[in-house]
């Protein structure tokens, strides 16, 4: 388990998990409200299949207290880099600031790993949500682009 201690909006902790025989079903079939669609698949599973396929990335359930709302994923790119990605929080548990805390602390996990040069993510231009919440969590462009996305860069500690 991964806590920051990092709480929703209201006062649940919001920790991460290994994927487990416990939680796979509830973390696959996460799935994002109807307009979120252009920039994330309809469930959750697509990212397990890319963590169970691939070498990039893992999974991490997002769980608010005991309850599984979400998936989020990292990998090490060969520059030493950490990325974010693949982050989803099912859509009967949005607007409590659950991504907000997943995403803190993953970004707190990964930048206390000894190895890691920079912690980084990506995001559709369009995706002005997602531009504000990582801009106030303190990631910034670098002005590079990743298959259409714009890169962002943990710069700072954030806000709460």
């Amino acid at each position: 388990m991964i806590d920051y201690g990092h709480p929703d909006r209201t006062g649940r902790p919001v920790t991460l998990h290994d994927v487990d025989a416990d939680n796979w079903r509830a973390v696959a079939d996460s799935a994002p409200r109807d307009d979120q669609r252009d920039w994330v698949p309809a469930l959750a599973a697509r990212y397990l299949l890319l963590s169970s396929r691939e070498d990039t990335w893992n999974s991490l359930a997002v769980l608010a207290g005991d309850e599984v709302a979400g998936h989020i994923m990292w990998g090490r790119d060969e520059d030493g880099s950490y990325w974010i990605g693949g982050m989803l929080i099912d859509a009967a548990h949005q607007g409590a600031g659950i991504g907000r805390a997943a995403v803190r602390t993953l970004a707190a996990w990964l930048s206390a790993r000894e190895d890691c040069t920079a912690v980084r993510l990506s995001y559709a231009p369009e995706n002005e949500a997602a531009a504000h919440l990582y801009t106030a969590l303190g990631f910034r462009p670098t002005g590079a682009d990743e298959d259409g996305e714009v890169v962002a860069e943990l710069v700072e500690a954030g806000e709460s």
